[in-house]
């Protein structure tokens, strides 16, 4: 749509600045102002109307056009006050060739329609480059697929026509059609377009690929996973459309300011009429200035204001790997007060290890992490799969596992060798009423001071065995922490884990607030509890299991979800499992609504000098702005309001290097 305004605007531009210059040539004023002179000949002096009736027609009929739906919602606007203008302008010119008078505005009307065309296609011109984050996202896909056949020969077909489990050749170098997984071949794919990560991502088989991004030098063979609609990118893209058509406060405000707008324009173009008239009795002074008010007062930069910046922010947004589902929350990141964040797989590598076990007397070291095993076999949870690999290392064989249930926030359950067996924290000691022995009890202190978490195993009731397992702090996660305190904000921290590990973490990075052993279920009620105490709340967590906090949280951040953009209970979506990119949220979100604020005092703030110099208020000192001048300021007002909003485009989001991590990942800037 844009790009279809875009070019109309422009070519009525040319055309009809072209047709100005006969008229500016035979324009008496201009003539007396530059001192020049042009020959007359039979006709000429209707060159002047014959000329700006062809500019009207071509240059100024779209804007009535555009008018009419302002007029008919009762919801005028930047069109009628366009329209409302030209038309006065361009009745009295009219009128002035029937009726002689003191002068007509044949000049001033042809400029002020050639102006009003220049904004408009400068306008246009910066949206559809704003905008274009989309375009660029469909470009990725590819427009046809290479189809491995049963009897192993490869088939050129067209993407659409893909269907999930199709076996696809993905060749050096091509992009990848659809979402899939890797079944055979190893190669590095760049993925910086969908997750903003510089570096290519190695892929071997069992790994996931996502439709259009770019395969390295290894051949693929890709079994489809989603197409169409389903994909990631697609999803992607649905964000980024939301995002860009969804209307924050700001906006809002704009919006009612422009109809406000009119209607002082009105009035003001009313007192003008009646001063002047009183002054000095109705004539072509008194409709020139009225028609200079109405052009001053046109909200055209008002309407650029607010909307160039949502969609620069949305696509600077969108190439630094943040995906913008609400723009609201977008704006109010910026005014934070605190930033809960869970630990697990956030704040840390969420790959645990066992690095240390206890056991009663009686139970045997290696039987207790094969029972152990054998109770986790059915889990999925990075502890069960962290126990499953120290059994394997240690060649145990564990026993096979009956019933298996995992029970939420506390553990699993499962029956072995008729034993009723759990593995789990220490929420499923508080649940099955377990005392803890001492030894064992000095030895979860001990891994607690080591910001160690420690799963325990109970067979039918008793407590036998602790192990002990690490979670490495991430690098990244020091400087985040450092860099919101940077900001002023308050960092919590959100867990399952026991006091103590939580304690010993939080220490370590210097957090604020931290909440230990607290339930899924449980999660949103400390969000609650900040909130209670009159603070603005952004929540940080996967987008899955924290879903009712991230939908609590003022803000709701899904990190790490990337491939997974069907989360609805984020606002914000973090493609890349990196904690900085929060950060770079927030400086993100100052820096908009800084621009946002800067847009709104140039697009309306020259209204306040502007109107009544144009309704004469210094006419007495000789100063009067003409309808051309009039319109001059409004054009020039909206350039600056379009040139304020690229350099949103230069907005700093590295972050400092502080102590405790590496150098920062530089962000990519918008196209």
């Amino acid at each position: 749509m844009h790009e279809g305004h875009e070019q109309l605007f422009r070519r009525r531009f040319f055309v009809s600045t072209l047709l100005s210059i006969p008229v500016l040539l035979y324009s008496e004023t201009l003539q007396e102002w530059l001192g020049f002179s042009v020959p007359a000949f039979p006709g000429s002096e209707w060159i002047n109307p014959v000329f700006a009736v062809i500019v009207f027609g071509y240059g100024g009929i779209p804007f009535l056009r555009m008018a009419m739906p302002e007029l008919k919602d009762r919801s005028p606007g930047m069109m009628t006050l366009i329209s409302m203008a030209i038309s006065v302008a361009f009745i009295y010119s009219l009128a002035s060739v029937v009726f002689p008078t003191q002068s007509a505005f044949f000049w001033e009307l042809v400029t002020l329609i050639d102006i009003m065309l220049l904004g408009h296609w400068i306008e246009m011109r910066s949206v559809r480059r704003a905008s274009s984050a989309l375009d660029e996202l469909a470009k990725l896909m590819p427009d046809t697929a290479e189809r491995i056949t049963e009897s192993g020969d490869t088939e050129e077909v067209p993407v659409s026509e893909l269907s999930e489990g199709d076996l696809m050749l993905v060749r050096p170098g091509a992009s990848v059609p659809a979402d899939g997984v890797v079944e055979e071949g190893d190669s590095d794919v760049n993925e910086s377009m969908i997750t903003g990560e510089s570096k290519p991502v190695s892929k071997d088989p069992g790994d996931e690929v996502i439709g259009g991004t770019i395969n390295g030098d290894g051949s693929l063979r890709v079994r489809v996973g989603a197409t169409g609609e389903e994909t990631t990118l697609a999803g992607i893209m649905r964000l980024v459309e939301e995002a860009q058509q969804s209307k924050s406060k700001t906006q809002v405000l704009a919006d009612r300011a422009a109809g406000w707008l009119f209607y002082v324009a009105l009035g003001a173009a009313v007192v003008t009429a009646i001063a002047w008239t009183v002054a000095v009795s109705f004539d072509a002074t008194v409709i020139e200035r009225v028609v200079t008010v109405l052009v001053i007062a046109c909200p055209h930069a008002l309407g650029l204001a607010i909307p160039l910046v949502v969609a620069i922010n949305t696509s600077l947004a969108a190439r630094n790997g943040m995906l913008v589902r609400d723009r609201i929350a977008m704006e109010d990141a910026r005014n934070l007060d605190a930033i809960i964040f869970d630990k697990t797989g956030t704040l840390t590598e969420g790959e645990h290890g066992v690095v240390d076990m206890a056991t009663v007397d009686g139970v045997d070291e290696d039987d207790a992490l094969a029972l152990a095993a054998a109770v986790e076999s059915d889990s999925e949870h990075m502890i069960a799969q962290a126990i499953r690999e120290a059994a394997d290392e240690y060649d145990l064989r564990a026993p096979d596992a009956t019933d298996f249930e995992a029970i939420k926030g506390r553990g699993v359950r499962a029956n072995v060798d008729g034993n009723e067996v759990y593995v789990g924290g220490p929420n499923l000691l508080t649940q099955l009423d377990s005392e803890r022995p001492d030894h064992l009890q000095r030895f979860a202190d001990e891994a607690g001071e080591n910001a160690q978490t420690v799963v325990y195993l109970v067979r039918e009731g008793e407590l036998i065995a602790a192990f002990a397992m690490a979670d490495v702090i991430r690098e990244e996660s020091y400087r985040v922490v450092d860099a919101l305190h940077d900001l002023g904000i308050e960092v919590a921290m959100l867990t399952g884990d026991s006091q103590d590990v939580a304690d010993a973490v939080a220490d370590e990075l210097g957090i604020d607030t931290v909440f230990a052993e607290v339930l899924p279920e449980d999660k949103d009620e400390k969000v609650q509890e900040l909130q209670d105490q009159g603070k603005l709340v952004g929540m940080v967590g996967d987008g899955v299991n924290d879903a009712p906090a991230l939908t609590r949280a003022d803000v709701g951040i899904a990190i790490g979800s990337g491939t997974d953009v069907a989360v609805q209970s984020a606002d914000v979506i973090l493609v890349q499992n990196n904690p900085m990119d929060v950060v770079r949220l927030v400086k993100l979100s100052k820096a908009s609504y800084r621009k946002m604020q800067e847009n709104i005092v140039w697009a309306a703030g020259y209204n306040v000098f502007a109107l009544p110099l144009a309704a004469g208020v210094l006419a007495p000192i000789g100063i009067l702005l003409s309808p051309a001048v009039g319109a001059l300021l409004m054009s020039l007002s909206t350039v600056i309001v379009a040139i304020n909003a690229q350099l949103l485009r230069r907005v700093d989001l590295s972050i400092p290097n502080l102590p405790g991590g590496t150098p920062s990942t530089e962000p990519q800037p918008a196209d």
